[in-house]
């Protein structure tokens, strides 16, 4: 993949020394969480910063902090923040989610998460696929540094596979964490479905459910899509 800077409306995303480029998954996580109103995020596992930089153009958070535990990840993260417009609102630590979890004080109004893909059981290979296994962030530690960093009346958005979206919730639940909003995604309309977009609060109460498909052919995307990430994208 490209090692190219990506260039966004309103900010630039050096990407040349992350095992984890921009995708689509991170731009609809951003796009797609609710804002509302949050004064503090967290974006946990930050990778370049994408998640925390377009939050940062969609809210008026004073308190943006981001996570990443991989060293030139975190340093690429710290490069794109502080040249990008909101330098003075975001701040990335270095450290992993169990000890930030452990040590911070902080109660957060929004926390997002675009985790790894792969189980301690699965097959890992090279760098890339480091960056995307749960050795050192698995969904029980997500959702338990989630539970102790969350604000009572926050919430919590995460993009996760969906053949993984039952065992997320069933663990979500153990913590007190119920989903609010889900939004599964195709990439099109005669395809298998192949991420969830889930919200978690610590309210119960039913949840909206919703179908968001990409593409209407290759590279042709759908109008709903489109609305979502039209505040980003340069070209669309």
């Amino acid at each position: 993949m490209s090692q190219k800077p990506f260039q966004f409306k309103e900010f630039t995303v050096q990407q040349d020394k992350c095992a984890m480029k921009i995708g689509t998954d991170g731009v609809l996580l951003g796009a797609w969480c609710e804002v509302n109103n949050a004064e503090s995020i967290l974006d946990i596992g930050t990778g370049t910063g994408l998640i925390a930089l377009m939050l940062a153009q969609r809210s008026d958070a004073e308190l943006i902090d981001a996570i990443e535990i991989e060293p030139e990840a975190y340093e690429q993260a710290v490069e794109n923040f502080e040249n990008s417009p909101w330098g003075d609102r975001l701040f990335c630590y270095h450290a992993s989610v169990q000890e930030f979890a452990e040590e911070m004080d902080e109660k957060y109004d929004l926390i997002v998460s675009n985790p790894p893909y792969f189980q301690r059981d699965e097959q890992i290979e090279g760098k890339r696929q480091m960056a995307r296994q749960s050795v050192s962030l698995g969904y029980v530690d997500l959702i338990l540094a989630t539970s102790k960093l969350l604000s009572q009346s926050g919430h919590a958005s995460f993009i996760i596979p969906f053949a993984k979206e039952g065992e997320f919730l069933k663990i979500a639940r153990e913590q007190g964490l119920f989903s609010s909003r889900i939004t599964r995604v195709k990439g099109t309309a005669t395809a298998s479905t192949k991420r969830s977009l889930i919200t978690l609060s610590f309210a119960e109460m039913k949840t909206q459910t919703e179908e968001l498909i990409l593409e209407k052919e290759r590279h042709q995307y759908t109008d709903a899509y489109k609305e979502m990430v039209q505040d980003f994208y340069l070209n669309l």
